[in-house]
């Protein structure tokens, strides 16, 4: 017999198919069951909610929090007609008693037993106090790990709904919601918050927790649970961006918005509130993490955002700007790869109340080279930027874009953004190589063309450049000193009438890597990108400062790469890359000083310092290193 966990349940599970030939082939562990350990015991009943389908040779079980398949013999479906009645009324123990030790029934028993106590299924005897009310009690009973604690937990709990007015949908949404949670509620006016804000707050054998649920333009939203301080600033920062957000992208074929929030609304927002708001009193997992969403990150509170119209409600991680609270310092580890941090990038770009702009394809071509792009306001500057940038993949595009977004909004000469200290490095460094090198001159010998323009990748770059796009150009590549292993590559366009006074032409890419047949793929790939840009009407001013294969290690991270995928593959070219990338930190690093400095951690707690969009980055596991222009 073996189980296969869905959702929340990740391993598999099974079981030796000789425990018990008797039974036909349902495996067993024989003997008497433990007490102890996590195993279930003669009080054992079956968690209240959990949906039973008998299957041929086995049975699906769909609990809150998971589901489990077992299969394996058509005994299966018998042993469970005979148990299912005493787990679901409490009689286990008499049904247990009924069974003789070391029999094939009991070994059977046993063994599904094992299994729903596995994928938390089962739950011990009722509490000799439960719930005075019977729906409180088994929504108690399907939801938390150790029932008789979380109901002691709501017994002592007290509510109050703060409202400007307490008359309003929201507000009496929300007693009602309490109310049916079975916790005493006071309803208080509060001339304080906006029209369409309600403030929930619960005191009682813990500390005190606070939820704000209100709408910023057409957008409903539920915060975190937290304190009473962190739910008003968290509210107050997501109406404002869900009421710039609104305003920025105004539709006027829509109808106008109620003065009030609709009654339906009113009771989603007010309901989903409370439902967040008992769980955090009875210390039951909070509603965000059982949808078992993979776009939210571990650690990172996530607040709920609702639309009318469509109907629609889903979480987002979110950290607003006030971090108050100790749980809202928060720090994740780097990313451990490219999916990872696009997953951060997501959420920080939510179209929504994301503070960062999310760098998406849009109606861009995608070929010849993959092309992203968003738009953001400069630092200090009201004025809105389109960024448009491309790479190898659209990927490593869109990575690449975001680190440029987030260094225009924290100051372009001053920082360097990066997914991990790898890549923040890796972009600082060639920055300051390539600025370096541009404005010395380059005495050093050329390498020898023979050894690197059969690059399949410089190959392929440059026929797309100067045949398929037809641009006269003139690639150029200098070693950055003697015997060093890093080189830069320059491609710039060939004037239509050359001569004396028309210079070399206006620079379309540059890069600066570890050889030079990879410094002359990404010079050639920048300048395809540069052309695209302009091809397809885009804004996109002077090419970017190189950045080439600083995230190499990140996309190659965890990749099998295939024997046949040489360098003429984007997979096989990176994975070579990553190889090649710190040898090549520590060369530009020797060569020019002592390079960026990753901006100080802020001891937590230090909401001061670790304010601002610096520390929301780091927050998220990005690091940001800080490179003055004087240093650049």
């Amino acid at each position: 017999m073996t189980g296969e966990p869905t959702t929340h349940d990740t391993e598999n599970t099974s079981v030796p198919a000789d425990a018990a030939a008797d039974t036909g082939g349902i495996g067993g562990t024989g003997g008497d069951r433990a007490s102890g350990g996590g195993r279930p015991h003669p009080g054992d009943r079956l968690r209240p909610g959990t949906a039973v389908t008998p299957l041929r040779a086995g049975l699906h079980l769909r609990g809150r929090r998971g589901s489990l398949t077992l299969e394996g013999s058509t005994a299966v479906p018998v042993v469970w007609g005979l148990l299912e009645e005493p787990l679901r009324t409490g009689g286990l123990a008499g049904f247990r008693d009924g069974l003789e030790p070391g029999s094939a029934a009991r070994a059977a028993t046993d063994t599904l037993l094992d299994r729903l106590a596995d994928h938390d299924l089962l739950l011990p005897a009722p509490p000799a106090a439960p719930h005075p009310d019977p729906a409180v009690a088994r929504w108690i009973d399907a939801t938390a790990a150790h029932p008789d604690a979380a109901a002691a937990l709501l017994a002592t709990a007290r509510a109050e709904v703060l409202a400007s007015d307490p008359n309003s949908p929201t507000a009496t949404a929300a007693v009602r919601a309490l109310t049916a949670g079975g916790v005493p509620v006071t309803l208080t006016p509060d001339p304080d918050l906006p029209p369409d804000r309600i403030l929930l707050t619960v005191r009682g054998t813990g500390p005190d927790r606070a939820v704000a649920a209100g709408r910023g333009g057409a957008t409903g939203y539920v915060t975190a649970p937290g304190s009473t301080a962190q739910a008003r600033a968290d509210a107050a920062a997501l109406e404002a961006r869900l009421t710039h957000t609104a305003d920025s992208t105004v539709d006027f074929a829509a109808e106008p918005q109620p003065r009030r929030i609709p009654g339906t609304f009113a009771a989603l927002l007010a309901g989903a509130a409370a439902h967040r708001l008992l769980c955090a009193a009875a210390r039951l997992p909070d509603p965000a993490t059982e949808a078992d969403d993979l776009r939210l990150l571990p650690g990172i509170p996530a607040v709920l955002l609702a639309d009318a119209r469509p109907a629609r409600a889903d979480h987002h991680s979110w950290l607003g700007p006030d971090r108050i609270d100790t749980d809202r310092h928060v720090r994740l580890e780097p990313p451990t790869g490219l999916a990872e941090a696009l997953r951060r990038i997501a959420a920080l770009g939510e179209h929504r109340c994301g503070p960062l702009p999310a760098p998406l394809p849009g109606d861009l071509p995608q070929l010849p080279v993959p092309l992203a792009t968003c738009t953001t306001p400069a630092a200090g500057h009201a004025t809105l930027r389109t960024l448009t940038g491309g790479g190898p993949r659209l990927d490593l595009a869109r990575l690449e874009l975001f680190c440029r977004a987030a260094e225009l909004l924290l100051g372009e000469t001053t920082f360097t953004v990066g997914a991990d200290p790898g890549h923040a490095r890796g972009r600082a460094l060639r920055h300051t190589a390539a600025r370096r090198l541009a404005a010395a001159p380059h005495d050093c010998p050329l390498p020898d063309a023979a050894h690197w323009s059969g690059h399949p990748q410089l190959r392929h770059w440059w026929t797309t450049l100067t045949g398929r796009l037809a641009v006269p150009a003139r690639l150029e590549v200098h070693r950055a000193a003697p015997h060093a292993h890093a080189y830069r590559a320059v491609v710039r366009r060939i004037p239509h009438e050359p001569g004396p006074g028309c210079g070399s032409g206006p620079l379309l890419g540059e890069a600066v890597e570890a050889t030079p047949g990879d410094a002359a793929a990404f010079a050639a790939l920048a300048a395809v990108t540069a052309v695209t840009t302009a091809a397809a009407a885009t804004p996109g001013g002077a090419p970017p400062p190189p950045s080439g294969g600083a995230a190499a290690p990140l996309a190659a991270a965890g990749v099998p790469t295939a024997a046949w995928e040489d360098p003429g593959w984007t997979g096989g070219w990176l994975a070579d890359l990553a190889g090649r990338e710190e040898a090549l930190q520590d060369t530009l690093h020797r060569l020019y000083g002592a390079g960026p400095t990753t901006t100080p951690p802020a001891p937590a707690p230090a909401p001061a310092r670790d304010s601002g969009l610096a520390g929301l980055l780091r927050s998220f596991g990005f690091t940001v290193l800080h490179t003055p222009e004087e240093a650049r």
